[in-house]
């Protein structure tokens, strides 16, 4: 398998944890400066994953899917392979967000399944630790906070 992925503890009750993985992406989806606009989250297996994020340069990003799996308070599971309506895209991952108990917190694990070792290269040489730790940064300041 052509993984890359994330764990980190959480200091925060697991439910805090899925509230605002699942419900406050708008928030910590993708690394400052960049800010993301959910579009559409259709919270069951073939359901639209659309997530927008918007450089500070103008860039426009759009991240067109489907949901595999939501398993409410535990993982969701997206791929790009597919868009609504199940058109085929050019596939390039299939992202997981799940969250765990671990003692008196939660482990969050975040992971990017490629087709190729090839296209796990490419993500990984796009920043993909630097990327993704910076947004569970953003995540676990969120869960962690009084908010």
């Amino acid at each position: 398998m052509h993984e890359l992925s994330i764990t980190r503890f959480i200091a925060a009750p697991p439910e805090k944890v899925w509230d605002v993985l699942a419900n406050r992406q708008n928030e910590w989806w993708c690394p400052r400066p960049w800010r993301a606009e959910v579009v559409a989250q259709e919270r069951w297996a073939g359901g639209r994953s659309e997530i927008t994020m918007y450089g500070p340069d103008g860039e426009v990003m759009p991240n067109n899917g489907i949901f595999l799996a939501w398993e409410e308070g535990r993982r969701f599971v997206a791929t790009d392979a597919v868009t609504a309506g199940f058109v085929p895209a050019g596939p390039f991952m299939i992202g997981i967000w799940e969250v765990a108990p671990e003692g008196d917190g939660t482990r969050y694990t975040a992971s990017a399944r490629h087709w190729t070792e090839e296209a796990m290269r490419q993500h990984d040489a796009m920043g993909f630790t630097q990327g993704w730790n910076a947004c569970t940064d953003q995540l676990q300041a969120l869960c962690e906070s009084g908010d």
